[in-house]
């Protein structure tokens, strides 16, 4: 596996290209900016080692402490954490449910003690104008989070098939070989004999 430092330069090497290529397809620089940004997110902050202890954990300063039970219920490089489209979808929906959380938990104490005068069903509902006005930008933003994540999946699955292909060769590169189940034989013991 590629160390921390190395998939931060994967990530900024490939940020010029990445940027490149969306502003000659899309020709829209907001859309650039917002694929670029998600893109920079996803591989210096929100990678797939936020399941260990990785400079992209590190990296969220006094906030890691939310990412803690995300690391203990995650083995390392499961298909939960690393997996493409899964891992970063996880990834997202566990954040969310953090900043719900704490959102709310926010809000309540502003409510209380500045009196503003805020109601729940306000808040939501502006939320959700929010994010259906945004909807377009939202997706732009997780395609470029999945992007930067995929950067560290390609680079994490190459770096261990050149391990394999020192020892194994070619077939390091193929898929692996159904193992064949083991048979078990079983020894008949005979009839049984009563004891007298």
């Amino acid at each position: 596996m590629p160390s921390g430092r190395t998939h931060d330069r994967i990530t900024l090497w490939t940020l010029p290209v990445l940027a490149g290529l969306t502003l000659a397809i899309a020709r829209n620089s907001t859309i650039t900016l917002i694929i670029c940004a998600g893109f920079l997110f996803g591989g210096l902050m929100f990678g797939p080692d936020l399941d260990v202890l990785s400079i992209h954990y590190k990296r969220w300063g006094w906030l890691r402490w939310i990412w803690i039970p995300y690391r203990g219920s995650m083995k390392h490089r499961s298909i939960w954490s690393h997996g493409p489209i899964i891992g970063t979808t996880v990834r997202v929906l566990y954040l969310s449910v953090w900043l719900t959380f704490l959102g709310l938990l926010g809000l309540a104490l502003i409510n209380e003690v500045l009196r503003v005068g805020w109601t729940w069903n306000g808040i939501g509902q502006s939320l959700q104008r929010s994010f259906q006005r945004y909807t377009i930008e939202w997706l732009l933003f997780c395609l470029g989070l999945e992007l930067g994540a995929l950067s560290h999946y390609v680079a994490d699955w190459g770096v261990s098939t050149q391990k394999r292909y020192k020892t194994q060769g070619w077939k390091a590169v193929l898929p692996p070989a159904p193992k064949a189940k083991k048979r078990t034989t079983r020894r008949s013991k005979g009839p049984r004999q009563s004891k007298r």
